[in-house]
Parts: structure tokens; sequence; C-alpha cells
């Protein structure tokens, strides 16, 4: 099975795009990583390909999948038979928001 070419427009740290590689990483597809936070061309690629800003953004043999979680890449892999379904277990959530996107807890105030 030929490997596809893979563009996976991420942040360094963001909970999303830390589930994309992993899920990259479970099927051992090799992939470019661009770094949309620390390369402002390579955010503005990522937008002018996408027709949007939210990220991750991951292109498939061509194929732009915008705003997307790694549960999502690997369903769209596995739909398109690029990968085959196996057992191994990502090395991290895939479909888990970046911390700082996480609500914080508050505490419980009720009416008296």
């Amino acid at each position: 099975m030929n490997k596809p070419k893979i563009i996976a427009y991420l942040k360094p740290t963001c909970g999303w795009s830390m589930g994309v590689r992993a899920v990259l990483k479970k099927y051992d597809l090799p992939y470019e990583d661009r770094d949309i936070i620390n390369n402002p061309a390579q955010r503005q690629e990522m937008i002018e390909k996408s027709g949007q800003m939210l990220s991750p953004c991951v292109e498939i043999d061509g194929q732009m999948l915008a705003d997307i979680s790694g549960e999502e890449v690997e369903a769209y892999m596995l739909a398109k038979g690029i990968v085959q379904p196996n057992n191994r277990v990502p090395e991290a959530p895939t479909n888990q928001a970046c911390a700082h996107e996480t609500p914080q807890a508050a505490p419980m105030r009720f009416r008296t």
C-alpha cells in the first residue's frame, strides 16, 4: 500500500494537534508537520488552502480536512481505505481540546 502525502497544519502543544500526530504515528504515516504558531507563512498557507482559520487542518493527497480532530482524521482514512484498522493505542487522546480551551472548574453557587 502506498503511503499518502500528508501535510498537517498544527500547533506545537495543542490537544487537538497532539491527537492528529498520535493518529498519524499509530499508522506509521510520514507527514509534514507545519507549525502554524511559530511560522506565520505556514499559518497563512493553511488559511488559503482551507478557507478558514481554525486548526488543525490536515491535507491528505490533496484533500483538505479543515478544523479536524485526530479521531476524525482516523475515521476519514479508514473510510477511504488509506489505512487498515489496527489495535495500536494512540500515544495521546485523539479528541481533546487545547488546555486553554478547556473550561475551568468554578465553584457552584446556589440561590437561597
